[in-house]
């Protein structure tokens, strides 16, 4: 079995992205966590169980890529086109997928605390057994699924983030 360090496997994925799935199959864990994507292109890709902590795939196109149970913690997808990928039980705390297109996909069980949808188009995608998406940061830009694929309770006009937490100031006097 071959060892790779993290920016063989980077070149593997750019390159033979099949030879990459075959190595994936066995492994036990996989750790390509703080590893930076950007700008690749990667269809059909085995991420399934991978340690994706604080990496990055902005400006990247990904179809038909596997995310299930991953840990994606505040992985950058910003503007990424994200195509038909399969997001079931990943832990996606904190990703920033800001102005990214994340059609088609599937995000059962996946936890979206505290991750940041503006801009987000997430049309087709299906969010109705994500945890925590009222958590997550959105805005009047986000593209959300038609309401049968959102949650029950779920209402994407109400986007108020933390900062509508934020003290109402004063009005200034001017009685000096």
């Amino acid at each position: 079995m071959i060892d790779y360090t993290k920016e063989e496997l980077v070149e593997l994925l750019r390159k033979n992205p099949e030879r990459f799935n075959e190595w994936k199959a066995d492994q036990e864990e996989t750790d390509l966590s703080e590893v930076d994507f950007s700008g690749i292109s990667l269809s059909e890709t085995d991420f399934s169980n991978v340690d994706l902590n604080s990496s990055s795939f902005a400006d990247c196109n990904l179809s038909f890529v596997n995310f299930s149970n991953s840990d994606l913690t505040s992985v950058d997808f910003t503007r990424a086109k994200v195509l038909e990928c399969d997001f079931t039980d990943a832990l996606l705390t904190g990703a920033d997928c800001s102005y990214a297109e994340m059609t088609y996909c599937n995000f059962s069980d996946a936890d979206l605390a505290g991750a940041i949808l503006s801009e987000t188009d997430l049309s087709n995608s299906d969010l109705t057994a994500s945890v925590n998406l009222p958590s997550s940061r959105y805005d009047e830009d986000t593209v959300w699924p038609e309401d049968d694929l959102l949650p029950e309770d779920f209402d994407g006009s109400s986007h108020k983030d933390l900062s509508a937490l934020q003290d109402e100031e004063d009005p200034v006097s001017e009685d000096w």
